[in-house]
């Protein structure tokens, strides 16, 4: 009897028409899908690659093969249904602390999958999508940052979808990194200003006065030149000021020698620009992090059945972002799991629309789906 079923199973989902019909179907519930509200940011933690392996007496490098493959037909999934940005965990830096030929058969692994993704891959191509790899790059083998930089590269002309790939990453180093670029953003001295009256202007004015008979020559006490250039420009620019034609707020200081006093500033000036603190809000932060230029994120999913985040995602998970652990391992991450947590995620939006008032939204608990 089991051979039986085994039998009508292989041919109602490997045989050509059972494929066709397989197909056609995800396309109709996809299709549906996109009838009602769709995240527009989407964030997966691909967990269970390991517990796969030894479940399936496999290696676990093979493990995380069919990590790829899922992540292949999700992605695929996703942008078909309308989601703009799709943020994937593939590597952490806590990651470097496993085993030295598991982290080495994961770099390779990257960097084979990468190549494959963005050469041979449709998926992108055919949704638009750009590759953006976010993380430490000075964690990464040179080999592999160099397929890194070459997929980034093939993909920017795709402009209507992203695949940001944190590898190797997490949120606490994003946020470190945040913080260290907008400090140095805020100390980093003004652009200088553009006086009307540049030393320059100022010596090819008096240049051009004596060729043209107007001026003397200037007394000069100093015969080097750089004392003559230095009087000169000092005598035109108090001739300029005391005509009343340089700008009011330009100063003649410029043209001081090297050696000078620095002028006394009147009272009450600032005599220095000091960045205030308070001046560095959460959208100061909120444009330092890797995640800038996409939407809010929306959607966290975990697979394997564990609930926690993991240092992933920890900033981009503000009070809307609707989180869903799932008991199932990454590599049998498919549609009829994705479906139910599209469908929850469109059921409490229509809640959170219809219960609260315009402005006010509330936080949802994280719930834990079974498959």
């Amino acid at each position: 009897m089991s051979d039986v079923v085994s039998i009508l199973r292989r041919f109602v989902f490997e045989s050509p028409p059972g494929e066709w019909a397989i197909k056609q179907l995800r396309e109709l519930l996809i299709g549906a899908l996109k009838q009602g509200p769709v995240p527009q940011h989407v964030a997966f933690e691909m967990d269970g690659n390991r517990r796969y392996a030894r479940s399936h007496r496999m290696e676990t490098v093979e493990g995380h093969h069919r990590g790829f493959e899922a992540l292949a037909r999700i992605m695929e999934i996703c942008y078909k249904a309308g989601v703009k940005t799709v943020t994937v965990y593939a590597f952490s830096i806590e990651n470097f602390n496993r085993p030295k030929y598991e982290v080495e058969g994961l770099m390779q692994l990257a960097k084979v999958k990468l190549e494959q993704l963005t050469t041979y891959g449709d998926v992108l191509d055919r949704y638009g999508a750009a590759v953006r790899v976010m993380g430490q790059r000075e964690m990464i083998r040179d080999d592999v940052l160099q397929v890194v930089d070459k997929a980034v590269a093939r993909t920017r002309h795709n402009q209507k979808a992203i695949l940001n790939i944190c590898f190797p990453y997490t949120s606490r180093a994003e946020i470190t990194t945040a913080i260290q670029s907008t400090v140095a953003e805020f100390l980093a001295p003004p652009p200088p200003k553009n006086t009307p009256f540049s030393q320059t202007r100022i010596r090819q004015n008096i240049l051009s006065r004596q060729l043209n008979g107007h001026d003397p020559l200037p007394t000069i006490r100093d015969s080097s030149p750089e004392k003559q250039t230095q009087a000169g420009d000092g005598a035109y620019a108090a001739e300029v000021e005391e005509s009343g034609d340089l700008d009011e707020g330009a100063s003649s200081s410029t043209t001081l020698p090297p050696d000078s006093p620095p002028p006394r500033l009147r009272d009450g000036a600032d005599q220095s620009h000091l960045p205030n603190p308070e001046d560095i809000t959460v959208d100061t932060l909120d444009s330092h992090m890797y995640t800038s230029e996409d939407p809010p994120l929306d959607l966290f999913v975990r697979t394997s059945g564990v609930e926690r985040l993991s240092d992933f995602m920890l900033w981009q998970c503000h009070q809307d972002t609707q989180i869903f652990f799932l008991d199932c391992l990454w590599p049998d991450f498919d549609l009829h799991h994705f479906i139910w947590v599209l469908l929850e995620w469109q059921w409490r939006m229509k809640q959170r629309d219809r219960d609260e008032a315009p402005g006010r939204r509330r936080h949802v608990k994280p719930r834990k789906l079974v498959e």
